[in-house]
């Protein structure tokens, strides 16, 4: 069944990029821009980050902005954990690989503490922002660990 998806899956990737590593990297990166955007805003909604950004950005509420790209962050980062999980899996090769292997396996759990702390009304007003810089740490580990490394190491491009 494994290997019917991988071929599947390889067939689809490479249809749009040159391998699927480079799938990988470019949805990470793609991530990495929607959890910038996610900072900006998040420090605007909460005064940090003052008349740099209009309020709205064509019309769009900052809020909803910054929803909005959680959202597509989220999802870009769904076919690079299906890559990481499904295909290569946690590896050891050296000690890039073992602290992307280990962050990575970190990455939805934070997230979904994010998740709940946004719903939960009761907790202090600092455990959102400290929650959310924390995805914002773990995502740019791993971007660094890996679409950086690939960009400056291996190539840039599709």
């Amino acid at each position: 069944m494994l290997a019917s998806v991988n071929g599947t899956y390889t067939e689809i990737v490479t249809s749009v990029f040159s391998s699927t590593i480079a799938a990988k990297v470019w949805f990470a990166s793609a991530a990495g821009f929607f959890a910038l955007v996610q900072l900006t805003t998040a420090a605007r909604i909460f005064g940090k980050l003052k008349p740099l950004i209009p309020w709205s950005i064509a019309g769009a509420p900052m809020n909803v902005i910054h929803r909005w790209s959680g959202r597509l962050a989220f999802v870009c980062t769904l076919p690079v954990a299906f890559h990481c999980v499904f295909i290569l899996g946690f590896q050891t090769a050296n000690a890039r690989v073992l602290a992307h292997s280990i962050v990575g396996s970190f990455f939805y759990g934070v997230f979904a503490v994010k998740v709940f702390a946004v719903r939960e009304r009761e907790l202090p007003g600092w455990v959102l922002p400290v929650v959310g810089g924390t995805v914002f740490a773990v995502l740019a580990t791993l971007w660094l660990t890996s679409a950086f490394w690939y960009f400056t190491s291996v190539r840039v491009g599709f």
